[in-house]
């Protein structure tokens, strides 16, 4: 981070700040540029010293020019702050379009307002300070760009300290302001269960455009996720933001008049707002943003290397080829058809087998058990050790599938601690599939999630854990509760602290974060878990679309996927095991199949895929990612680049539309690669390839209804 020479860069800002203020011209404090691999963020406050400004978000230099944010033009109607670049606005600086923070007083007075107090730059990050003279509010706006990544990391720290309590009305986490001279277009994910991370795109030259959820977890519907570009550049500069808050949020973007579009990130306040008492303080959800020249897939490679970072050492070690049962038995588990199973996938060359729900007491379906996690003796009458040593023989890691925060009416749990349960007084309780929820913002209900956890992991052999979470929260209330609470960033926070002190505790254990599929990914996720489950939907081409989305917002290693037999719910139109193999490979490879009734033929091609993707796996999960066309394409394929250069991994799929492909007379499909110099050769089998044919024209591959997914493995010769 450095402070650069100003030059022009916020000559006509100042001017227009003077003219409101009667201040002198120069800036009150900064400008600070913070610098990532091919990105910097440069903010300033301005003479008036009301508020923190954008001057310039986007490639390296960018800011050695006339700010593109600044507006220097009359507000009828409005005040200087609605129309400003602001990084983080009260309802005073922006009372008509939008503000980050609401503050209300004890008697319900609004309209907080600060002065600039002070900056501070230590270690590459940034931390400008902010007071209000009357009620003692301070905020501070903190700035970060993580080595090696071009992804800005924001959050705001609020301290009351005045000597009346505060409430939150509203609590954002961020605004970020892009230019968007022809207007917005908008990209964002929507879903439902089994159809998550649905890629759309939106032109928005006015109005507002919203997205979030209110179910205590991200939701089906919508991803902490946006993407913003000008409409008249749509494979050019592309702006990204992305929530690490794992309860409910929104995202609002609205462009003014002037050319600029705001994006504000941050929590939903469900519970009705925050109390900052006196003395009090508190940091809010942190929000990121990421730029990039090359459109929405050179975004989605920023968002990759910030996640990779975010994984730290975890990364390193390899993803293992896993096996769940859920497909094959679901709640009829029992010790001999998990061993026939777990002995056809040791062949097959799995390496993890996970034994999916049903395995404990009182689990015989979805009405029961919940919250009594003893392994079933009737199930295991050898005894649950001895069938994990048997799993453990067959040289497969052993992991277990858990839904620690749901509860069953029926559970001895239940009968035990009804108030652990969200619920209103005198009201009765919404079941979701026929379960309730511990309210793990109780202490005592989350010692009991973490001392359960904890405990199966110590007692037991167990290196992989998928946790699962299948309904969202209903009942705002905890019974007794004499003052208003904020349930949701309670739960939310002691989530976070469970899974720490699950990874500081068993560092070799793998977590797979699930929530009836895709419910529960952001970036805080990201950070906890190594895997999500993307969706419950396994079908090829329904998953197609879905795993295109998702690796828009998120790193392949945090994929996981399975080979099944499932038909699609949404394109039913059927797909070989060698697609369904193809597909699963795009991220960490996993099965779940009823193998039992594989034929010997099926099974000797599923040995020979898990054989190949050993050893492009770590390609696959350190590789740079070029996503090339799409599902809704004739051509859809995912390119993965090693980090030396050397080695290209493309993995390709069959849509079924190809336009007059595969019609006769007809040529092959092409994939354009990208990222390769046009002078190197590249071998694959028996063909060559130079640099220039495969970006130019592309990699050729010709679909018919028996080859409908190919693997291609490049070399540079």
């Amino acid at each position: 981070m450095s402070d650069p020479a100003t030059g022009n860069i916020y000559e006509r800002a100042a001017a227009r700040n003077a003219t409101d203020a009667g201040e002198d011209t120069a800036p009150l404090a900064g400008p600070w540029t913070l610098r990532g691999v091919a990105t910097e963020y440069t903010v300033v406050v301005p003479a008036h010293g009301r508020w923190l400004e954008l001057v310039s978000w986007g490639p390296p230099g960018v800011a050695h020019g006339p700010s593109p944010a600044c507006y220097t033009g009359p507000t009828p109607f409005l005040t200087a702050g609605d129309f400003a670049p602001v990084e983080y606005a009260t309802d005073a600086v922006r009372p008509f379009t939008g503000a980050d923070l609401v503050v209300e007083t004890a008697t319900g007075d609004r309209r907080i307002s600060w002065r600039y107090q002070q900056a501070e730059t230590d270690g590459g990050q940034l931390r400008v300070t902010f007071a209000d003279p009357v009620t003692g509010l301070r905020a501070a706006h903190c700035y970060r760009i993580p080595a090696g990544t071009d992804v800005v990391e924001r959050w705001v720290e609020l301290t009351n300290t005045g000597e009346a309590p505060l409430h939150l009305a509203r609590a954002g986490s961020a605004g970020f302001c892009v230019p968007t001279p022809h207007g917005a277009r908008l990209s964002y994910q929507w879903g439902q269960w089994a159809q998550e991370f649905q890629l759309a795109h939106l032109d928005l030259g006015h109005g507002q455009f919203s997205i979030g959820s209110s179910q205590g977890v991200p939701g089906h519907s919508f991803v902490p996720w946006l993407a913003v570009q000008d409409r008249a550049e749509p494979d050019g500069p592309t702006w990204g933001v992305a929530l690490a808050w794992t309860g409910s949020w929104q995202i609002v973007a609205e462009p003014d008049t002037g050319g600029l579009t705001r994006v504000r990130v941050g929590r939903r306040l469900v519970d009705g707002g925050l109390e900052l008492p006196a003395g009090g303080g508190i940091t809010l959800p942190m929000v990121a943003g990421a730029h990039s020249d090359a459109g929405l897939a050179g975004l989605a490679r920023a968002w990759h290397r910030y996640q990779r970072q975010l994984a730290g050492d975890r990364l390193h070690r390899a993803r293992p080829v896993l096996y769940n049962s859920w497909e094959a038995t679901e709640f009829a588990v029992d010790a001999d058809n998990q061993l026939a199973l777990a002995r056809i996938a040791a062949e097959l060359g799995v390496e993890t087998f996970v034994v999916d729900d049903g395995w404990f007491i009182g689990r015989h379906d979805d009405r029961g058990g919940l919250g009594d996690w003893t392994p079933d003796p009737v199930k295991f009458p050898a005894g649950f050790d001895a069938f994990i040593a048997q799993i453990r023989a067959l040289d497969l890691t052993f992991g277990l599938w858990v839904e620690p925060e749901s509860i069953s009416p029926a559970s001895r749990l239940y009968a035990e601690h009804p108030d652990w349960v969200y619920a209103i007084d005198d009201r009765p309780i919404t079941p979701i599939r026929n379960q309730y929820l511990l309210d793990l913002g109780r202490p005592e209900a989350a010692e009991f999630v973490h001392s359960t956890l904890d405990g199966l992991l110590r007692r037991h052999d167990i290196g992989y854990l998928k946790w699962d979470f299948n309904r969202p929260r209903t009942e705002p209330g905890r019974p007794g509760a004499a003052t208003r609470l904020d349930l949701d960033g309670a739960h939310v926070a002691n989530l976070h602290r469970i899974y720490a002190a699950l990874r500081r505790d068993h560092p070799h254990v793998t977590i797979e974060a699930c929530a009836a599929g895709g419910a529960r990914t952001d970036l805080a996720m990201a950070a906890h878990a190594d895997v999500f489950w993307p969706s419950d939907n396994t079908g090829p081409l329904d998953r197609l679309a879905i795993q295109h989305g998702f690796l828009h917002a998120n790193a392949p290693h945090l994929l996981s996927s399975w080979v099944t037999d499932a038909v699609g719910l949404f394109d039913q139109r059927p797909r070989s095991l060698a697609f369904r193999f193809v597909l699963a490979m795009a991220g960490v490879l996993g099965i779940g199949a009823d193998i039992r009734h594989w034929t010997p033929r099926q099974r000797a091609e599923a040995a020979s895929w898990i054989g190949r993707y050993k050893q492009i796996r770590e390609v696959i999960t350190h590789g740079e990612v070029h996503l090339i066309g799409g599902p809704d394409q004739p051509r859809c394929a995912v390119q993965y680049t090693a980090p030396d250069g050397d080695t290209v991994v493309v993995l390709a799929w069959h849509t079924g539309r190809l336009d007059g492909h595969g019609l006769l007379p007809s040529r092959p499909v092409r994939l354009p690669l990208r990222g390769l110099a046009t002078d190197d050769t590249w071998r694959h089998g028996d063909d060559t390839y130079s640099g220039s044919h495969l970006t130019a024209v592309g990699l050729p591959v010709r679909w018919t209804a028996d080859h409908d997914a190919e693997l291609f493995v490049l070399r540079r010769a």
